[in-house]
């Protein structure tokens, strides 16, 4: 949740318009519990956009993180209606299998370093190439795993999609004009 590269990409979400929530999972940080092998830690996404819909009924949701957060956020999201966009900043693509990607029926935004020590853009761009044409990947040049010395690059990406790109048409309200200028509701 401290990480420069969450903190950046709350800032573009935020500034595109979207309200954010960063968690640290399970045993991470000050949280209680202990790491979960993956499995409980889908209960805490869950719970967070339990939260999130909670205090925002009605709005879409975003769902997604950083690194092992990326996989486990995604992995939750491709079930959730609720859920309109992925976001996945720095896939361990040399660690897990993002298969499960390719049924998400919503765009996913895939940010990905070109040097990312878990996967390079060339290597995450193999895997994304494979998913389907709802996943976009942005490679950042010049950068590691934790986007450092890039982190204007990673804002500027996350927001250029939310505002201009496929996440700006599911995040138009019903009926309305979507952030990219083209008519169409929140299903479009």
């Amino acid at each position: 949740m401290h990480t420069k590269a969450v903190f950046r990409a709350a800032q573009a979400l935020n500034e595109a318009g979207l309200r954010v929530l960063r968690f640290n999972f399970r045993g991470v940080g000050t949280s209680t519990g202990s790491y979960g092998e993956g499995s409980a830690e889908v209960e805490d996404v869950r719970a967070a956009l339990d939260f999130l819909e909670e205090r925002s009924p009605g709005l879409p949701l975003v769902a997604g993180g950083f690194s092992f957060g990326a996989h486990v956020g995604a992995r939750v999201a491709v079930d959730e209606d609720r859920v309109r966009a992925i976001l996945a900043m720095g896939l361990p693509v040399s660690m897990y299998d993002f298969s499960y990607l390719a049924g998400a029926n919503r765009p996913v935004l895939v940010v990905q370093g070109e040097e990312d020590e878990f996967g390079s853009g060339e290597a995450a761009e193999a895997v994304v190439r494979e998913l389907g044409p709802h996943v976009t990947i942005e490679r950042i040049p010049q950068s590691d795993h934790f986007f450092h010395d890039r982190f204007d690059e990673l804002k500027e990406a996350i927001y250029r999609y939310f505002t201009e790109g496929p996440g700006a048409r599911v995040l138009a309200p019903a009926g309305g004009t979507d952030r990219s200028g083209e008519e169409g509701g929140a299903d479009a």
